[in-house]
């Protein structure tokens, strides 16, 4: 066919090709919308290695401050002694702590996380 097709021709077409909409099939189709999506398995990114680093403070300084440095210097910080220090995964902050000494290691006591857990990408 290479014309426009009359209203009786389309009916035909849509009847003989069982292409109408019936309500069985609308429900169908919703209820395939509406089903659960499976839960994906996300284990597989508790294996990527991250760098966690202890940030106890930092400052902002001219090149010439720093040029003027040398082994007896003091560079003053922007926290104050005993708040807590900032741990960074990957560059972004995750959580404030505190240092610890466990078996004549360092180690970190984690006082409060900030931002997204990453339970979510290990569970």
């Amino acid at each position: 066919m290479t014309g426009p097709l009359s209203d009786n021709e389309f009916d035909s077409l849509i009847n003989d090709s069982d292409l109408s909409l019936t309500q069985e099939s609308a429900g169908e189709t919703l209820d395939a919308v509406r089903a659960p999506l499976p839960q994906q398995d996300l284990s597989f990114f508790g294996k990527i290695p991250v760098n966690v680093t202890l940030e106890v403070a930092s400052v902002e300084i001219s090149l010439k401050e720093l040029m003027g440095v040398d082994g007896g210097s003091v560079i003053i910080l922007d926290k104050l002694a005993g708040e807590p220090l900032d741990v960074k995964v990957n560059g972004a902050l995750f959580a404030k702590a505190e240092v610890v000494v466990m078996n004549g290691n360092y180690g970190l006591r984690v006082l409060e996380l900030c931002g997204a857990s990453l339970d979510a990408l290990t569970a």
